[in-house]
C-alpha cells in the first residue's frame, strides 16, 4: 500500500493541531480555578450552576436595598429623637408657664423659646438625604413637604406615599414615613372629638370623648357637631346635634358618662348654670397646630379674664403635648423595627450566600493535582506531535539517493 507524503503531512498536522487545543484547554481551566466553564464541560453542573449564579446575584442586589433602607430609617429614628426632645423642651417651658408667680413679660419670653422650638421641629419635618431628597414628602420627593403660612399654620405639600425596597424573595421594607402621618396624623388626646368652649366659668372640661358604637355613630345626622348647654336655672344638661335634641334634659353628676348617637362623653369638673361648650369631630391633631396654640396661650399672658377657661385650655395643650411625644416615640420606635428586620435579614442572605458559595464551590472547583497532572500529560504529547511533525515535513527523495 502507497501512503503519499501529503497524508502523512496532513495528519501529522491534525494531530498536533488538537494536542495543542488540549493544552490551550487544560490552562484555562488552570488559570481559572475552575473545572467547568461551559456547558460542554458538564451540562448538568452548568445548568446547577446558573441556578448558583441567579441566587447569589439577588442575595447582592437584596444587600444593596438592606444597605438604603437602613440609610433611610436611621436618618428617620435621628430626626424623631430630636423632634420628641424639642416637644420635651417645650412642655417643660409649658409647665414653667403655668407657674402663677410669672409675668407677662416672662410668658411672652417662654412664647419666644417655643417660638423657636416650632421652627426647629419645622426644619427637622422639612429634613433632607444626602441625595437631596425630602424624606417626609412621600413619594413627592423633590417637594419640600412643609411650608409656614402667614398666620403660622404649617401647609403639606407631599403626599401619602410609602415606598419601599425588596430585601428578600418575599419581604419589602418601607424607606421612608410620610409626612402627613410623622407629624399631622398626632392621636388627639381626649378621643375623637375637639371641644370649644363658648361659656364656660366653672373650669368644666371634655375628660373623653369616643366613638362607641361606629353604626349608630353613623346613622346619626351630619354634621356630628354636638352642643352641650347647662340650664340657668336647673342646671339640668342638654345635648343638642344637628337633627335636633340627643340627649334631654337631665340633671348631671360628675364624672358621669353621658351616650347618645353612638358616642360616650365624660366630663371633668362641676359645670355651673349656663355654662355651655361644643364638640366636633377631630381624632388627629397636627403637632404643628398644638404649638402655635401653645405660643398663643403664653402670649395671651397672666392678665387674661377667663382664668377658668384659661386652666382648661392649659390642660388640653398640656395632654395634647404628651399625645404628641408618644406619637413621636411610636414613629422613631417604627423604624427602630424596621431596622431590626433589615439587620436580621442581611445575616440570613449572609448565610445564605455562605451556603450557596460551598454549593457552587462543591460542582465547580479544580481538582488542581489532577489537571496538573493532565496539562504535564498533554504537554507531553504536544511535543511528540511537534516532533512528528518535524520528521514528516523533513521528508524527500532525497534523503535515499
Amino acid at each position: 500500500m502507497r501512503v503519499s507524503t501529503a497524508q502523512f503531512y496532513l495528519q501529522s498536522s491534525q494531530q498536533m493541531s488538537q494536542k495543542s487545543s488540549d493544552v490551550n484547554d487544560q490552562m484555562a481551566y488552570l488559570s481559572s480555578g475552575k473545572r467547568v466553564l461551559t456547558a460542554k464541560d458538564d451540562a448538568i453542573s452548568y445548568s446547577t450552576l446558573a441556578g448558583y449564579n441567579n441566587d447569589l446575584a439577588n442575595i447582592e442586589k437584596y444587600k444593596r436595598n438592606i444597605t438604603m433602607a437602613e440609610s433611610h430609617n436611621n436618618m428617620q429614628e435621628i430626626v424623631f429623637a430630636d423632634a420628641d426632645l424639642i416637644l420635651d423642651k417645650i412642655k417643660s417651658d409649658m409647665l414653667l408657664a403655668n407657674n402663677g408667680r410669672m409675668s407677662s413679660e416672662d410668658l411672652q419670653s417662654l412664647a419666644e423659646q417655643v417660638k423657636s422650638n416650632f421652627s426647629q421641629l419645622l426644619d427637622l419635618a422639612n429634613s433632607q438625604n444626602e441625595n437631596g431628597d425630602y424624606i417626609f414628602s412621600g413619594y413627592q420627593t423633590e417637594q419640600k413637604p412643609f411650608s409656614q403660612n402667614v398666620d403660622g399654620s404649617v401647609t403639606y405639600n407631599g403626599d401619602s406615599g410609602v415606598r419601599e425596597l425588596q430585601v428578600a424573595k418575599n419581604i419589602n421594607i418601607a424607606t421612608n414615613q410620610a409626612g402627613d402621618a410623622a407629624f399631622l396624623k398626632v392621636e388627639n388626646a381626649i378621643g375623637d372629638f375637639t371641644a370649644n368652649y363658648t361659656a364656660n366659668t366653672s373650669g368644666v372640661a371634655v375628660e373623653s370623648a369616643k366613638i362607641a358604637n361606629r353604626d349608630s355613630y353613623n346613622s346619626s345626622a351630619l354634621p356630628h357637631d354636638y352642643t352641650f348647654t347647662f340650664d340657668a336655672v336647673t342646671n339640668d344638661l342638654t345635648v343638642t346635634g344637628s337633627a335636633g335634641i340627643v340627649f334631654p334634659a337631665a340633671p348631671y353628676t360628675a364624672g358621669q358618662t353621658i351616650s347618645f348617637d353612638g358616642i360616650d362623653v365624660t366630663l371633668n369638673g362641676n359645670p355651673l348654670p349656663g355654662d355651655s361648650f361644643t364638640i366636633s369631630e377631630q381624632d388627629e391633631v397636627s403637632v404643628f397646630d398644638t404649638i402655635n396654640e401653645t405660643i398663643s396661650w403664653m402670649e395671651r399672658g397672666s392678665s387674661t379674664i377667663d382664668q377658668e377657661q384659661h386652666q382648661v385650655d392649659y390642660n388640653t395643650l398640656l395632654n395634647q403635648l404628651n399625645s404628641a411625644m408618644n406619637h413621636m416615640t411610636s414613629r422613631r420606635v417604627d423604624s427602630g423595627i424596621r431596622l431590626q428586620t433589615l439587620e436580621s435579614q442581611e445575616s440570613r442572605h449572609l448565610d445564605s450566600a455562605l451556603n450557596l458559595a460551598k454549593g457552587k464551590s462543591n460542582i465547580e472547583d479544580l481538582d488542581f493535582a489532577k489537571a496538573i497532572s493532565e496539562f504535564e500529560q498533554s504537554k507531553l504529547a504536544l511535543q511528540a506531535s511537534q516532533q512528528a511533525f518535524s520528521k514528516v515535513q523533513g521528508l524527500s527523495l532525497f534523503n535515499y539517493i
